[in-house]
């Protein structure tokens, strides 16, 4: 059983994303008891997760509360509402994937992410799940995710660069992208092939093949024609030497 519930407490949004009953069998029977999947956050960019079992509800909630407020993660956002960059990740069976939004988009995910973004306090996200839909792995996919977001400045530390230089080369890319058709150059518009023009050349390429093979086939044929002719006549006088003329006595004998 998944559902989401929201409840603030100094501060800070918890949200139940799922509760399964579970049971332990032994020698007596079955014992039955709870365990329950939390988010906790601040909507202000900090989150965590726990999970927590007990054979009531509420105390396995309180459990994984507390657990959640363990494992609280600081993820930078951008302008406060979305994030910086595209991410992906995997945990077991899951997979996820998370790319920033316009401002207006909404949160486009569902079940577990969605309690997760919400949480963090993210306003604009688009966010794909594949693979498993277990509520646990499709957690820690997407802390897995978050936790690897970079941001602009913390990019260019790494790279020795300064945030103008960042910003100028993110221009200079665009730009290269962005540039409109028309301004091809003249090579590039020579260089554009008619495909009529290419069945053509194609049909004139294979059509001349065949002749160089015909034409070669001849060549040989030529060749090797005084050869046949000189082995007939080889033959021909090895067997009038070896199968002489029959002389008139014994023609005689014969009679």
């Amino acid at each position: 059983m998944a559902f989401t519930q929201d409840r603030e407490q100094n501060g800070m949004v918890d949200k139940l994303v799922a509760v399964n009953r579970v049971a332990k069998v032994v020698k007596g029977g079955r014992r039955f008891s709870f365990s329950a999947i939390v988010v906790v956050g601040d909507e202000s960019g900090r989150v965590g997760w726990g999970a927590g079992k007990a054979k009531e509800v509420p105390d396995a909630v309180r459990k994984a509360t507390d657990v959640a407020k363990r494992r609280m993660i600081r993820v930078p956002l951008r302008e406060a509402r979305t994030l910086h960059h595209d991410l992906r990740a995997s945990f077991a069976g899951a997979k996820v994937i998370l790319r920033p939004a316009k401002p207006g988009r909404g949160i486009i995910a569902g079940g577990p992410m969605r309690a997760v973004f919400e949480a963090l306090g993210i306003k604009d996200v688009v966010a794909k799940s594949l693979g498993n839909s277990n509520p646990y792995n499709m957690i820690q996919a997407t802390f897995e995710a978050l936790s690897g977001t970079q941001t602009p400045r913390s990019v260019a530390s790494k790279r020795g660069l300064r945030m103008s230089d960042m910003k100028n080369n993110r221009t200079t890319a665009l730009d290269a992208i962005e540039a409109p058709a028309e301004d091809k150059t003249a090579a590039e518009k020579k260089a554009t092939v008619n495909p009529e023009d290419v069945k053509k050349k194609a049909m004139q390429k294979q059509a001349d093949k065949k002749a160089a093979v015909k034409r070669a086939a001849e060549v040989k044929k030529e060749a090797l024609a005084p050869e046949y002719a000189a082995g007939d006549n080889t033959d021909a006088a090895d067997v009038s030497k070896e199968a002489p003329a029959e002389t008139p006595a014994a023609e005689g004998e014969k009679a």
